[in-house]
C-alpha cells in the first residue's frame, strides 16, 4: 500500500518549469504559476522557469540546456501535448530522452479519465530521463497540471513515499555515464 514513511527525512528536489505557448506570457502563465505554487508548497526548489513558443528545436534546445545543468533534477513542461499541428512538445521531449517512462502517460490518462472522461484520449503527456534528469511533458490546462502534480508527481517526488519513488533512484539515473 502507498504511504509516507515519516521516519525518513524529506529531500527537496530542484525543479525547472517551462511553459510552451504561442499566446502566454509571464503575466498570464496560469499553468506555470500552478506548477510553481505546488512545487514550492511541497518544499521543493524552483530551479528555473521559462516560456517558449511552440517550436520543436527551441524546446529541445532548452531541455538539453537544463538537462546539462547540475542544479536541475526535474524538468516540467506545460503545453504542446495535444493533437494540433503546433503541438510539438512531446516530439521535442523525445528528441532529448535517453529512456521514456512509458507508464507516466498511462497513469496520467487513468487520472484524467476520472476527471474528464474520454476527453483524456486527446493528451499525449509523457515522461522520460536524460543525463540524470527527469523530464515530464504536461498538458497546458491548469486542471491537467494540478492532476499530474497532485496524483502522480507529488508522491513520486517525495523521498518518503513508499513502496518506491523517483527521488530514491535519482542518484543512479546517470550511472551508465560514469562507468568506464
Amino acid at each position: 500500500m502507498m504511504a509516507i514513511d515519516e521516519s525518513k527525512e524529506f529531500i527537496p528536489v530542484r525543479i525547472a518549469v517551462l511553459t510552451v505557448s504561442d499566446t502566454r506570457g509571464p503575466d498570464d502563465d496560469r499553468s506555470g504559476d500552478t506548477l510553481v505554487a505546488r512545487i514550492e508548497g511541497a518544499g521543493h526548489t524552483l530551479a528555473a522557469r521559462g516560456i517558449l513558443r511552440d517550436d520543436r528545436a527551441m524546446i529541445a534546445a532548452r531541455l538539453r540546456e537544463w538537462v546539462a545543468n547540475p542544479d536541475i533534477d526535474v524538468i516540467l513542461t506545460t503545453g504542446g501535448t495535444g493533437l494540433t499541428g503546433r503541438d510539438v512538445t512531446v516530439e521535442a521531449h523525445r528528441d532529448v530522452y535517453e529512456k521514456e517512462i512509458e507508464a507516466f502517460g498511462t497513469v496520467f490518462t487513468i487520472v484524467s479519465m476520472q476527471k474528464i472522461g474520454t476527453s483524456a484520449v486527446q493528451s499525449r503527456a509523457t515522461g522520460g530521463v536524460a543525463g540524470g534528469t527527469y523530464l515530464f511533458a504536461l498538458p497546458g490546462s491548469t486542471g491537467a497540471c494540478k492532476d499530474a502534480w497532485d496524483e502522480i508527481l507529488a508522491p513520486q517526488l517525495d523521498y518518503r513515499h513508499s513502496p518506491c519513488n523517483f527521488v530514491e533512484i535519482l542518484p543512479r539515473l546517470d550511472e551508465h555515464l560514469r562507468r568506464k
